[in-house]
């Protein structure tokens, strides 16, 4: 760390202030703020492509105390990262860790952040903020390091998000007789490593794809950023895999891609969900999981057609979380089945969508 800490300051589209001390890169830079509740995973979730454009503020008190790991890989990817760079535009935190400890770590989170560009802050009130944007819900926020250089707030919501994180050309993993098109939204991963671990041949295509031709046993339409009404193509060209009756499987973006594609609605939610932690209760049944989420939309599940229903149901504010169809190989779940970081208790949704495939 910097013998001599720059102080910077966090500044809301309301006009409120939040001054901590600079750490990772310094520059100045805006986007639309979101907290995140989860206790552990900083590496994971600030690599996630679904935080596209944010400016995350974690509201666990201790960030950085195990380090960063190494850039091992593993089938060609990362292993301990959900993508090839960070995702975030800026990391708020109330205490940062000068020390850290972990079998695994190669690097501080201060030198990782200053490598890859990423400004930080700590030694803010985070549980004050926090509360403001449960209030208020997400805003657009800036944060300064040099208060010499003018920033303006910037609407990410506006921006073609899915298009900066999906891959240009098509890339297959692996050699199976089984294959799945993995259509890239900002795809986690560890997606593609759980369908690795299956013996399960992907084929990672582009969001705007022509999905709808390849010979594959299966679809998986993956996570990614903003507005899921922005993906038209996507949209269109699954809209032509229901028709033909292919089994089809959505998370998180992917599972309001296929609600607006069978012809229900989304919208916006106050402040989203993303956590570690989140309840979700399984329709038509007593069973209810700890899952792992990253979204700022939800699908509207009283637009849902008649032969849809809803399979998930929020615990915590009655949003809906997955959806099913009453009699062909169709579903999604708008948490994140293969976790990464969080609990993989829902990671049976992937062999449930294998299972249709055989």
């Amino acid at each position: 760390m910097n013998n001599k800490p720059k102080t910077a300051k966090l500044i809301l589209e309301d006009g409120s202030e939040f001054t901590g001390t600079q750490f990772g890169y310094e520059k100045n830079t805006s986007g639309e703020v979101v907290f995140n509740t989860g206790m552990v995973g900083y590496p994971e979730t600030m690599t996630d492509p679904s935080y596209r454009g944010q400016i995350l503020v974690c509201t666990y008190p201790l960030i950085g105390n195990y380090g960063v790991p190494g850039n091992e890989r593993e089938n060609g990817l990362f292993k301990y990262f959900e993508s090839e760079a960070i995702h975030i535009r800026a990391l708020i935190i109330s205490d940062y860790s000068h020390e850290f400890s972990h079998w695994n770590a190669k690097r501080s989170l201060d030198d990782w952040m200053t490598e890859q560009k990423i400004p930080g802050i700590y030694g803010i009130d985070t549980r004050m903020l926090t509360r403001k944007l449960r209030e208020k819900g997400t805003m657009l926020g800036k944060v300064v390091v040099d208060e010499k250089s003018q920033i303006d707030f910037e609407d990410i919501n506006k921006l073609d998000l899915v298009n900066e994180v999906s891959i240009k050309e098509p890339v297959e993993y692996s050699r199976n007789k089984k294959k799945i098109v993995l259509v890239d939204c900002g795809t986690k991963n560890n997606i593609i490593q759980a369908f690795l671990r299956r013996n399960i041949t992907v084929l990672r295509v582009p969001y705007n794809y022509d999905f709808s031709k390849e010979k594959a046993n299966g679809i998986l339409i993956s996570n990614g950023p903003g507005d899921p009404k922005m993906c038209e193509t996507t949209i269109e060209n699954t809209k032509k895999v229901i028709k033909n009756g292919k089994p089809i499987l959505g998370v998180c973006l992917g599972s309001q891609i296929m609600a607006l594609a069978a012809g229900a609605d989304t919208y916006k939610l106050k402040y989203g969900h993303r956590s570690h932690n989140q309840p979700c209760n399984e329709m038509g049944t007593k069973r209810s999981y700890i899952t792992s989420q990253n979204h700022g939309f939800a699908v509207n599940a009283e637009t849902l057609p008649e032969d849809w229903r809803e399979w998930f149901v929020n615990d915590n504010d009655g949003t809906n979380e997955g959806i099913i169809h009453i009699s062909k190989p169709f579903f999604a779940a708008q948490f994140h089945p293969e976790a990464s970081p969080g609990p993989d208790d829902t990671e049976f949704i992937f062999d449930m969508f294998l299972r249709a495939i055989k």
